[in-house]
């Protein structure tokens, strides 16, 4: 299992542009799998569904299996976050985990970056980032810039330097 992130701040488009590599990486043949990171309060159950009765219980972890999909919800409580590599090790096996989020893990990193949300970029205090992807080729960023729509180059530069999965990422 290999790995490479998504970086950026928040409505840069990292999402949309992984809605455009998944597939492009799929053709390659690959399996592809996403962790993304959110630093909102997330609930994919509603009040009134059995899960969602369960899990008010006081249950740590419910699994619920559907006919086409199942999902398996951990209660935090309490706890701090899991590190990323703990996440790693929960996904079945396949070849290359791309993650948003975690900025500040140690893995090779492309950040997201549109000159029209007027942000300073990441890159300087995030860990790994290797290039820029962005829609102004022009801006003055001191590393190698893909434009943002070239999701071929995009992804043949994530091919060449995802790293293999290892127990000691941070994040």
């Amino acid at each position: 299992m290999r790995v490479f992130g998504i970086a950026g701040h928040s409505g840069m488009g990292k999402t949309t542009l992984l809605e455009h590599l998944v597939p492009a990486l799929q053709a390659r043949g690959l399996v592809v799998s996403v962790i993304k990171h959110s630093h909102k309060d997330l609930d994919m159950d509603r009040p009134g569904k059995d899960s969602y009765r369960l899990r008010e219980t006081g249950c740590q972890e419910v699994l619920l299996m559907g006919r086409r999909r199942w999902v398996l919800m951990h209660e935090l409580s309490e706890d701090l976050e899991p590190p990323l590599a703990q996440l790693l090790d929960k996904l079945q096996a396949c070849d290359l985990v791309l993650i948003e989020g975690f900025k500040q893990g140690d893995f090779p990193k492309l950040e997201v970056w549109r000159a029209a949300l007027n942000k300073s970029p990441l890159w300087p205090t995030v860990p790994g980032v290797m290039t820029m992807a962005s829609d102004d080729s022009t801006a003055p960023f001191g590393m190698p810039v893909i434009a943002l729509a070239d999701i071929t180059r995009i992804a043949n530069f994530i091919v060449e330097h995802a790293e293999m999965h290892n127990a000691s990422l941070n994040p």
